[in-house]
């Protein structure tokens, strides 16, 4: 007998195996079991043969007439044919390189052959089909009973490895297992009314009818998601009791100082924000903390608040972005923000001030040299950087906090490699301007304390999205280049947004149409750039920006445009997030079918971000009720990026939201879908709470602990098989 853990070639042979391994990844057992039918299709009553149609599901009554194989011409391999009657007309049955069956499929034997009815030659015939065959004297209409109606699973399945080999494959596993413990606690599984492990796997796998296939899929969905919020439940306690300094704020620092300089009024959500992170900061174990809020909500001031209050503690902060463009725009930010309170140790500086230092992978010698001393003699109180950040050269006097921002381009690891630059556990703020739905984030950021920003600050103008259908609406176009021409004779600036930087070969692109010429893949930075200079917007000053761009070369463009040097700025969606030049009030966005739900929101959000209305113009060659056009039309409609978040997650595969990247489980997730299952991880939370309440290390539930080790053992070799 055989368990879950067991190498998948104890109960299959090398060669299955082998496929089943390459194919599907399967190895193991538990893999196989794991490996969960996609639907199932029903055995119907009998029917005659000469009542069959191509495509029909049937199962048929019959005698074995004849059989024979014979090799297949040209290649290696044979071909099984077995003709059965009914008594009036006949069928072939075949089967590609099983010559053993012709023992089981004896002449003048009867049997029960179901299956797809397909056409060879003018000739009808079910290829592989399932059968039973009929032993001499057993009563046919029993038989008939138990074999027709059955539910047969259908599997995600190959040419090399069909479904119904699959199927074969789990049966020899299933009839292979020890009985088998379960490592749900008996007190969750009976409140559920769940069956056991070794019930839900079969009863998925063999069903004996469609309820019971409900129920084992329910209760193996919700084992997904119990373990998972199990762990993050886990990880959130041992960070708890991790020990570090307390950052609580001073009275008469650079926070102070800087919360006076403050020309504005702090919008009520940002100031209930602030208390939550300050109570985190004064505490002696590290804050854990997700802060995300809609595109332009105020999550930077937030931020540089935190910072300030770890400055005035003695520490330093570092934050780090995805991107140099962003870097660089958040050095900027934070030095406008602070003024004079940004020149501590040069000459004449207040005494209640900082300094702020970037540090990036394309910066000179000499730079790189001044903020590396600056970051690891703590003359720098905040550390701006790219993950050039993660570097063996770059030290710290005393790490305090850590902001993430853009928390979904960086994983676990990534974030886990800047902590241990610290001398004791850092404070950790991640921020993202994508709004989470709450199941997605219990599942994913489950381990961190979540703050949400939905107000935009006062005086913010809200931004008119309209989709321009170019098949429909040709004439739209031509207002495009006219709107941005009357934004900048007002004074303000614009965007436009390609998805590529080189032209590359497909078709002509919507700009085609909406500037009058005949060129193809113009929607590319580098031709779509001069193009609208020498023609459309000829006479007003037109830059590109984009990733091949050296960092000088960006850093530059994006100063320029920010003061107010630049009327056009085309470029990539390298402006997607933290760029803030509160003068740019139109963006035109080329082929934007070409991207996602959030990124389109991130887009627009760079627009409006001033006192003056903003306007965002998404061009588009897909037609009506195409699912491209649908999410334009969903972009437009609303600017609520919850409701938008949820859409965009729709869309997605499930492993873009739950990636190993970020939650380390993804090959564990089979079957949860966060927003399809929010009620059931909503019980699962409360299942795990409920139970580390009880056994905080789980030694009360050893069957689970183990099981949670499994996982873990298994995270931590996906983690080394990507190193």
């Amino acid at each position: 007998m055989s368990d879950l853990e067991d190498k998948l070639s104890t109960v299959i042979g090398d060669r299955t195996v082998k496929v089943l391994t390459d194919v599907f990844g399967i190895r193991s057992i538990g893999d196989l079991m794991r490996h969960y039918p996609r639907r199932y299709m029903v055995r119907g009553e009998l029917t005659d043969i000469a009542a069959l149609n191509e495509g029909d599901e049937v199962t048929i009554l019959a005698e074995v007439h004849s059989s024979a194989n014979r090799p297949i011409r040209g290649r290696r391999g044979s071909i099984l044919e077995v003709i059965v009657t009914d008594g009036n007309q006949k069928l072939s049955l075949t089967f590609f390189n099983q010559a053993w069956r012709e023992k089981e499929l004896k002449v003048g034997t009867q049997g029960l052959f179901a299956g797809k009815v397909g056409v060879f030659k003018g000739k009808k015939q079910l290829a592989h089909p399932d059968y039973q065959m009929i032993a001499d004297g057993a009563d046919v209409d029993d038989a008939t009973k138990s074999f027709a109606g059955k539910y047969l699973p259908v599997y995600a399945a190959t040419a090399k490895m069909p479904s119904w080999k699959i199927a074969q494959c789990v049966e020899m596993a299933i009839d292979s297992l020890d009985e088998l413990s379960d490592f749900l606690p008996d007190e969750i599984r009976a409140s559920h009314n769940y069956p056991t492990l070794q019930q839900a796997l079969v009863q998925l796998h063999k069903p004996a009818d469609l309820d019971h296939a409900d129920l084992a899929r329910e209760r193996l969905t919700f084992d997904e998601a119990f373990l998972l919020q199990l762990m993050l439940v886990m990880r959130r306690n041992e960070l708890r009791k991790l020990n570090t300094k307390s950052r609580k704020p001073i009275t008469g620092g650079v926070l102070e100082a800087f919360d006076a300089s403050l020309p504005f009024e702090l919008t009520g959500g940002q100031l209930a924000v602030i208390a939550e992170i300050e109570s985190d900061l004064a505490q002696s174990h590290p804050m854990h903390r997700l802060l995300q809020g809609e595109v332009g909500s105020g999550k930077t001031i937030i931020a540089l608040r935190a910072m300030l209050a770890v400055v005035d503690s003695g520490g330093q902060a570092a934050l780090l972005a995805p991107t140099e463009v962003l870097a660089a725009q958040h050095l900027r930010t934070f030095e406008k923000l602070l003024g004079s309170l940004a020149l501590g140790g040069t000459l004449g500086s207040s005494e209640k001030s900082t300094r702020i230092t970037l540090i990036t992978g394309s910066q000179n010698a000499a730079a790189r040299k001044e903020s590396l001393a600056l970051a690891a003699n703590g003359d720098a109180g905040i550390i701006v950087g790219t993950p050039a950040l993660l570097g063996e050269k770059v030290e710290f006097n005393d790490l305090g906090l850590i902001v993430v921002d853009e928390q979904h381009r960086f994983g676990v690891e990534q974030r886990d490699a800047l902590k241990v630059k610290a001398q004791k556990p850092p404070h950790l703020l991640v921020m993202t301007a994508t709004p989470i739905p709450r199941t997605v984030a219990m599942t994913v950021f489950g381990d961190l304390d979540v703050s949400t920003l939905r107000e935009l600050p006062l005086g913010r103008q809200p931004i008119s999205t309209h989709v321009i259908p170019v098949l429909e609406k040709p004439a739209f176009l031509e207002r495009a280049g006219e709107r941005i021409r009357e934004e900048v004779s007002l004074g303000h600036q614009a965007y436009v947004v390609a998805p590529r930087i080189e032209a590359g070969t497909d078709t002509a692109s919507d700009i085609d149409f909406l500037f009058g010429e005949d060129s193809a893949d113009i929607t590319s930075v580098k031709v779509l750039a001069p193009e609208l200079a020498s023609g459309p917007l000829k006479g007003l000053r037109v830059a590109e920006l984009h990733g091949r761009q050296s960092s000088e070369e960006k850093d530059a463009t994006m100063r320029a445009f920010a003061a107010g040097e630049i009327d056009v700025l085309v470029s990539t969606t390298v402006i997607e997030v933290g760029v803030d030049v509160a003068n740019a009030t139109v963006m035109v966005i080329m082929d934007a079918d070409r991207f996602g739900v959030s990124q389109l929101h991130q887009l627009r959000g760079r627009v409006g971000r001033g006192t003056s209305p903003g306007l965002c113009l998404l061009v588009t060659n897909s037609p009506v009720e195409t699912p491209a056009r649908i999410r334009l039309d969903a972009v437009a409609r609303t600017l609520d990026g919850f409701e938008l978040s949820r859409i965009d997650l729709e869309q997605r595969r499930e492993g873009d939201v739950l990636g190993a990247n970020q939650s380390g489980t993804q090959s564990h997730l089979r079957l949860l879908r966060v927003l399809r299952d929010e009620a059931l991880i909503e019980t699962a939370r409360n299942d795990a709470e409920s139970i580390i309440s009880t056994s905080e290390d789980l030694t009360s539930y050893p069957a689970l602990s183990a099981e949670v080790a499994r996982m873990a053992r298994n995270a931590a070799i996906d983690y080394l098989d990507k190193g």
